[in-house]
């Protein structure tokens, strides 16, 4: 299979509430597509589908959140793999079935390969001591870790913005309506916040994070599995910590109300937390990446988590941070950058070594 089977790439980012999409064409440039607060992902992917009528695409290269024990960032999709997704929805049942969905679609709609890149498997160099949990090993559970895709692009490109500083330990955080941290030393995945579950880890816009397992036992006994799905999922974060004033941190960090302000306070205490962690785990650190929605504009999350990290010699540029530069540290501090998240590149970069691979 030829690279130029890819001069004209179209790569899906179905997200829970969201969906991107970029076409890549080699002679046009790319074209985008976003469509945010997305309830019908059917509808969505039908607009989009629709946007690009007559369009010749050479592939369509999908997202997926879940992988499993896939350990290839990319990979195509057939017939077997197909179903091998199908099996995963329970690990990822928020976003599973809209990444499936693109890929039934687009299979109606375009005779082409279809690619699947896994943001999990960027976390496949996690150590045993990282992905093991502590249960019995036959119910064969783990850590897999999220935001794989995102993590990869920060690690390509930090060698050109921290040269040989950036093979130290790095902590990375992708900040956004879903949001983790993960640590990075020589460029790879040493541990992540996420777990078994992209509910895991730190707190986000409906999903509550780390939780005492004594909390769900309690819930579960109150609800059944449907409901108690929809509560971890769709109730919990930011939204049950303002009080249902709101998910999102844009309108929480505007809102003047204690509930608004509690929910801000907490989530960029438990990141700082996060950080911290890391950091005692690696035994220093060498520089801090904010990635994301959240993570890339808000200069007052920033500011409130790096508020309390003076002791790690981080320091922020009041100036630059409220601009929302790339580098928004002092000239003193251990550098604090500021990467826009770019999945829908990452994959094209993934497809085009893929196939290189294959090709060779």
């Amino acid at each position: 299979m030829a690279l130029a089977i890819l001069n004209q790439l179209l790569v899906i980012n179905s997200g829970s509430s969201s969906l991107r999409a970029c076409l890549f064409q080699d002679e046009s440039g790319i074209r985008h597509f976003h469509y945010a607060h997305v309830t019908d992902h059917n509808a969505v992917l039908h607009r989009l589908l629709n946007e690009l009528s007559g369009v010749k695409l050479d592939a369509v290269v999908h997202r997926l959140v879940h992988g499993g024990t896939a350990q290839d960032m990319a990979r195509f999709i057939d017939d077997a793999e197909r179903q091998r997704l199908e099996s995963l929805i329970p690990l990822a049942p928020l976003h599973l079935p809209a990444n499936l969905l693109g890929i039934d679609l687009c299979s109606q709609y375009f005779s082409v390969p279809q690619l699947a890149c896994f943001d999990t498997a960027f976390h496949g160099t996690l150590p045993p001591l990282a992905y093991r949990l502590p249960v019995p090993d036959r119910f064969q559970l783990r850590k897999y870790g999220f935001h794989g895709l995102s993590y990869g692009h920060v690690a390509r490109r930090l060698p050109t913005l921290l040269g040989e500083q950036s093979r130290g330990n790095v902590v990375v955080a992708h900040l956004g309506q879903g949001s983790s941290l993960c640590l990075l030393n020589d460029l790879t995945s040493v541990d992540t916040t996420m777990g078994f579950s992209p509910a895991a880890g730190v707190v986000m816009g409906t999903r509550s994070g780390d939780l005492d397992p004594g909390v769900m036992l309690a819930l579960a006994s109150q609800l059944s599995v449907t409901d108690l799905t929809t509560v971890v999922y769709h109730e919990m974060g930011l939204w049950a910590l303002s009080q249902g004033i709101s998910a999102d941190m844009q309108t929480l960090v505007q809102n003047p109300s204690e509930q608004a302000n509690f929910a801000v306070t907490y989530y960029c205490r438990r990141i700082c937390q996060a950080i911290g962690a890391m950091v005692a785990q690696a035994g220093g650190l060498d520089a801090l990446v904010f990635t994301g929605g959240i993570g890339e504009k808000s200069a007052v999350v920033r500011d409130r988590i790096c508020h309390s990290l003076g002791f790690l010699g981080i320091h922020l540029d009041t100036e630059a941070n409220t601009l929302n530069q790339a580098c928004v540290s002092t000239s003193q501090s251990l550098p604090v950058l500021v990467l826009p998240a770019d999945e829908e590149e990452q994959m094209r970069w993934l497809s085009h070594t893929l196939l290189s691979t294959l090709s060779a």
